[in-house]
């Protein structure tokens, strides 16, 4: 057993916790910087289609360039999208983005979870970040603070700051005492790849029922691939229904898929293995405490249904960053308590703003009262019809109102 001291912990090697530990050593020179993960950080070989995606806004995909991931990543089965179509299954209203009336190449880009993270950890791999395959134990505290973390393997590390990237069950934050709201939605979000008959022409789509939404994300197996046919999908479905499509076999799911998409590619030709997600709404009452700070999902998680979960923690990142940094200028300390709570005063506001609109979307297309589906339906046509509105609200959705 040994105890060592370095100058920040980060815990968690997913995408927001390798984000993480990568920005602040590029902001960081010199300190020491410790990426504790169960597993031994390594670099995967490419695999077919992950199932878990994420639509990258162009703010998180400006911080994965200065991080210097992007540009491999822009030349393996990263899919840019340049339209977005939304429609209400329960009537005739709809609503159409186009990059072009941006005046953008793209209004975001999916990109598969697993080439996110190889990128990062090959990044980490040749940097002078420590990885530490373990698990956390427990936390030290001194006196009022977090001062480290004592591992399984019986080793205790100790700095002034930890950063716990550990997902949405994280340990870290319950051994720290901070509260979390949670509650379920009563629905589960199957996912997978599928392909289908007609190429998806680089546009997102998605479909809004009562059940839940359906959204068919655009996927290309290489930059090279003019007319990909491949897409991953999102179905969150209510609970009884999500039961009841993971039982069907391939051809009978394929065939309830194309129904509920109203075949709007086509026929689903191929489905990859299935997986189903139970889907928890979960968010920290506080983001920090002295020597402590959350990201990403250990502070919040959200609906998948506008595909912002990722986006979000590295918004959290770039926050974090962006507040030690300025004490850092000011001579504070990693650990000083005052900016860390900007920290979450910044993002808080941010995170519960778009959860409440989650919730909102998914009660607003969830309700079957003819009065507000023809509301809706009004709405989301007048909307598009309003260019100028549309265009903020694609904006705002891009990352690129965020000062």
């Amino acid at each position: 057993m040994a105890e060592r001291q370095v100058d920040i912990i980060v815990v968690g090697a997913g995408m927001v916790g390798a984000a993480c530990a990568l920005q602040l050593q590029q902001r960081f020179a010199g300190k020491q910087i410790a990426l504790v993960a169960p597993e031994p950080v390594q670099v995967s070989a490419p695999e077919p289609f992950d199932p878990r995606v994420v639509a990258l806004t162009e703010r998180s995909r400006s911080l994965l360039a200065d991080l210097g991931v992007w540009q491999t990543l822009a030349d393996t089965r990263v899919c840019p999208y340049r339209r977005m179509d939304v429609w209400d299954g329960e009537g005739a209203g709809s609503i159409q983005f186009d990059s072009a009336e941006l005046g953008r190449d793209t209004l975001g880009h999916i990109v598969e979870n697993r080439l996110i993270v190889q990128e990062l950890l090959q990044r980490i791999a040749h940097s002078e970040i420590e990885p530490v395959a373990a698990s956390v134990k427990s936390l030290v505290f001194a006196p009022q603070a977090v001062a480290g973390v004592v591992l399984d393997n019986g080793d205790t590390l100790k700095a002034p700051l930890t950063i716990a990237a550990d997902g949405a069950r994280s340990s870290l934050r319950d051994m720290a005492g901070l509260a979390v709201r949670e509650w379920s939605y009563g629905q589960s979000a199957i996912v997978t790849t599928v392909k289908m008959q007609r190429s998806h022409q680089f546009t997102a789509r998605q479909r809004f029922t009562a059940l839940g939404p359906l959204a068919f994300l655009p996927l290309r197996e290489s930059a090279q691939d003019t007319a990909p046919k491949h897409c991953s999908i999102v179905w969150s479905a209510e609970q009884a229904l999500a039961d009841e499509l993971m039982a069907l076999d391939d051809k009978a799911f394929a065939a309830r898929l194309g129904e509920a998409f109203e075949h709007r590619l086509g026929q689903v030709e191929s489905v990859a293995k299935r997986f189903a997600l139970p889907l928890v709404q979960r968010h920290a009452r506080q983001y920090v405490c002295p020597g402590l700070a959350l990201v990403g999902d250990a502070a919040h998680s959200i609906h998948p249904l506008a595909g912002q979960g990722v986006n979000l923690g590295l918004l959290d990142v770039a926050a974090l960053t962006q507040e030690l940094v300025r004490a850092a200028e000011r001579d504070l300390g990693l650990c000083e308590y005052a900016s860390l709570r900007r920290y979450e005063r910044s993002r808080m506001g941010h995170n519960l703003s778009m959860m409440a609109a989650m919730e909102s979307f998914k009660r607003l297309y969830g309700s079957r009262d003819l009065s507000v589906l023809h509301l809706r339906n009004r709405g989301m046509d007048a909307v598009n019809r309003l260019t100028l509105l549309k265009n903020t609200l694609a904006e705002q959705a891009m990352g690129l109102s965020l000062s």
